[in-house]
């Protein structure tokens, strides 16, 4: 029974990334500047332990997210360098980096490519999940 409930798991968690992304297609209409990228935070789930309710307030920001658009890279010498993230790639990035920003109802973090800490492979996806 436990592989057919991961299953379950595994397909809610597909189908809210697909509903997720498809949103933001239809709606985020923003091109950052040169090697800036845009961001969403990915939530954590909520998750009682002891009984104890931590209010939104009091729970840390996310430093995980999922690149939603990229600027067309730095300018060097007349040469455009272009960023290493792209769309769709999870990445983790600094506690106090970027500029929040608020589009459609939805928060956003805009952030220097030369801010972002590291991209999430595969592996590193399904175990970030597991939580």
């Amino acid at each position: 029974m436990k592989p057919a409930g991961r299953n379950r798991e595994l397909a809610a968690s597909k189908n809210e990334l697909k509903d997720r992304t498809e949103d933001t297609k239809m709606t985020l209409q923003i091109t950052p500047l040169h090697d800036r990228v845009l961001v969403r935070r990915w939530e954590e789930k909520e998750s009682i332990r002891g009984g104890i309710i931590i209010p939104d307030t009091a729970k840390e920001k996310p430093q995980e997210g999922e690149v939603m658009a990229v600027g067309a890279g730095k300018l060097e010498k007349g040469q455009r360098i272009p960023v290493d993230v792209k769309v769709g790639d999870r990445i983790l990035f600094g506690k106090y980096t970027g500029s929040d920003i608020r589009i459609d109802d939805q928060d956003y973090l805009i952030l220097r490519e030369e801010e972002i800490l590291a991209r999430l492979s595969g592996a590193a996806k399904a175990a970030s999940g597991k939580k």
